[in-house]
């Protein structure tokens, strides 16, 4: 008898391709057009250079989050399994009826390649979950338990979902962290990040971010399958940068780890810049670490990994 088992990918494993939603005149990004536009041919130079690229140009779509709206790649039985999930703006913050559209087109036109299951019932953001590829599934009780997503579904409820869908054996929630400026209601890819070798990197806070402190002492805590405690790396909280008096959500720990490299979002700060990219190297020993301006990134609350989204 073949037993049917799914397992999500670590980011790290590797890849085919990785995908860029592309900003243009009629998204949030139109006021600074030129300026994200030189970061998004900068990605996709870097990762042009290591794999294939898909860039989502002529797809109608409200705006560039591929993180978020792009599909979730499983692996079941050597085959890739696209998981086709609702992204509705962050908890119905903002538009996103056309990136709902887009997996649609990229699978129908063999684009991305797999089979496609379709969960467009079910909200869930890949910027919400990160997977060591061994079973563990991590995410924030802050951002899946947040109003106007599955509700009325419980936490108890969605852990089901996610095992089921994922083929975790476990799912971590984390119930500390966030930053000021996010709009995605703690992501956990704005704070912590899964690496090889059972490491754990994730964001160090500041005065304005105690929760951060209380997020530390739940890694401490956490212990892998094997009962082991993780290998913990402590990333810098980049000093405040404003656009007006708001506070923009700048972290390291959205990074994208590509074949041969990982890209580490930068922002003007050379010696916490330098810090984060030491501390990620670490981490990835065996790759080259890039770092890429996303001061422009930013000014939409976002940063390098929720860009983009890879494929396997």
């Amino acid at each position: 008898m073949n037993i049917m088992k799914r397992r999500m990918q670590a980011e790290w494993e590797r890849q085919s391709a990785v995908q860029l939603t592309w900003p243009h005149e009629h998204t949030d990004w139109a006021p600074i057009l030129p300026e994200i536009t030189a970061v998004y041919e900068q990605m996709a130079q870097e990762i042009r250079k290591r794999e294939s690229l898909i860039v989502v140009d002529d797809i109608p779509h409200n705006d560039t989050w591929a993180r978020d709206h792009g599909f979730i790649t499983v692996e079941e039985n050597g085959t890739n399994v696209l998981l086709d999930f609702r992204f509705n703006g962050w908890g119905e913050k903002f538009e996103a009826e056309l990136d709902n559209q887009i997996n649609r087109h990229l699978h129908d036109k063999g684009i991305v390649k797999g089979v496609y299951e379709d969960h467009l019932n079910f909200v869930l953001e890949g910027g919400s979950i990160e997977s060591d590829g061994k079973g563990t599934v991590f995410t924030t009780t802050c951002c899946l338990m947040a109003p106007h997503r599955n509700q009325p579904l419980t936490q108890a409820d969605i852990e089901v979902r996610l095992k089921e869908y994922l083929g975790a054996e476990r799912i971590v929630w984390l119930n500390h962290g966030s930053l000021i400026g996010d709009d995605t209601d703690g992501h956990i890819d704005t704070l912590v990040r899964i690496c090889p070798d059972d490491t754990i990197i994730y964001t160090g806070g500041d005065s304005d971010h105690p929760d951060l402190d209380l997020m530390e002492e739940e890694l401490k805590a956490l212990r892998t399958l094997d009962g082991k405690p993780y290998r913990l790396l402590k990333l810098p909280l980049p000093r405040p940068i404003y656009d007006d008096d708001y506070r923009l959500p700048a972290t390291y720990a959205n990074y994208l780890v590509i074949n041969d490299a990982v890209l580490v979002p930068t922002y003007r700060q050379p010696d916490l810049d330098a810090e984060a990219m030491q501390m990620i190297g670490e981490a990835y020993p065996d790759r080259e670490i890039v770092g890429i301006d996303c001061c422009a990134v930013i000014k939409q609350h976002g940063s390098l990994h929720c860009c983009t989204m890879q494929y396997y």
